[in-house]
């Protein structure tokens, strides 16, 4: 990606200044944020001029998190194989602890694909394409989506490019049944978190978008082929069986929890969506972008991916200087944060109210089609 691009991705819009920003129904922005998009006084720093000192990979946090992410995954692996010879419960939780640092494997591929793991671009793409195998992902590949998802989260007339698929109540009612149909199954709970992972991962990368450059398709192609090696090379090591049961149980549970924290951090009571006049890149930062706040232990699986309105803001800032971030601004530390058990909320929410500007479920339906009769 040349670098023109990717500040276009990263950055777009956000030289225009910032809409209203309002609390909705209560559970949006509070006061404090608001006022600090209002009238500030002279002298005072941009929020650019605050995350600035944070964006700035250090080499050694980043070779450290490799190594106490990598080595215990390939201990994991080692233990796993053994575990089978006697039990595959005992081999269950072995896999989903195995699951818990292959997301923390994803993060660090995440970080390398926004520039921010390391100075150095190239080492970026090496430990990129190397965790993208391990995490069945092409890393030029997703790079280029994911550049994407950051210059249209939020957008409501640019759905659709790395995102939930999500309907506004009107679509949904202008929609054919057989439509609906397919909108309330890909929506629903196991689908969504269960099933789609899988296909998501296993199936879906193995193939290239047509609208893709040719780095990002051969990317998929290596992508492809490297995975296949390595899948060779453990089945002869570990024997077939034995490799296809825990890379099944390891990616099925790392994948259903990367897809739940991408619904989150999208999809939470107080979400700010806009269409695309109105839409405004650090209004959706803030807003659109959830900070989740997990208990310590999942925070460092997660590689502080929760800080995630800090993230969608300057993405150049590494994982593990988003919490200092979060804490030495106070612009961040006036954003309302959702809990793991409040989380369990944006379960409920499948439609877009433009309306009210909020998240709804079905059961708002009735009701509107009562008003149009």
């Amino acid at each position: 990606m040349k670098q023109s691009e990717r500040v276009q991705a990263e950055e777009a819009g956000s030289s225009r200044p910032p809409a209203p920003m309002t609390d909705v129904n209560g559970s949006g922005m509070d006061h404090d944020v608001a006022m600090t998009f209002g009238e500030r006084p002279a002298g005072t720093p941009t929020w650019k001029a605050l995350v600035a000192p944070y964006q700035t990979p250090a080499v050694g946090r980043s070779v450290w998190q490799l190594a106490n992410t990598l080595v215990p995954y390939a201990a994991l692996w080692y233990l796993m194989d053994h575990s089978l010879a006697v039990s595959y419960w005992l081999t269950l939780p072995l896999a989903i602890l195995a699951a818990g640092f292959l997301v923390r494997v994803f993060i660090i591929f995440h970080d390398c694909g926004h520039g921010s793991f390391f100075k150095s671009q190239k080492a970026a793409d090496i430990v990129g394409v190397i965790t993208g195998v391990l995490t069945f992902t092409p890393y030029f590949h997703w790079r280029w989506e994911h550049a994407l998802h950051h210059a249209t989260a939020g957008d409501l007339d640019r759905r659709g490019l790395g995102d939930v698929w999500t309907l506004t109540v009107q679509e949904y009612l202008e929609s054919s049944r057989g439509r609906r149909f397919a909108y309330r199954l890909a929506r629903n709970p196991v689908v969504l978190f269960v099933l789609a992972p899988v296909f998501l991962f296993v199936v879906k990368q193995r193939f290239a978008s047509p609208k893709a450059r040719p780095r990002e398709r051969h990317s998929v192609y290596w992508t492809n082929l490297a995975v296949l090696a390595l899948a060779a090379a453990l089945s002869w090591l570990l024997g077939w069986k034995a490799y296809l049961v825990i890379q099944w149980t390891v990616l099925a549970a790392a994948g259903s929890a990367g897809v739940w924290l991408f619904y989150v951090q999208h999809q939470f009571e107080g979400v700010h969506w806009a269409r695309h006049g109105e839409w405004d890149y650090t209004a959706v930062a803030l807003q659109g972008s959830s900070f989740y706040k997990l208990p310590k232990v999942l925070q460092w699986f997660t590689g502080s991916i929760g800080f995630h309105h800090i993230h969608h803001l300057n993405p150049r800032i590494p994982n593990y200087y988003l919490e200092k971030c979060q804490k030495a601004v106070p612009l961040f530390q006036a954003v309302k944060p959702m809990t793991l058990f409040s989380s369990f909320k944006s379960i409920t929410f499948r439609l877009w109210d433009e309306q009210r500007q909020k998240l709804v479920g079905y059961g708002c339906l009735q009701s509107v089609r009562r008003q149009e009769t």
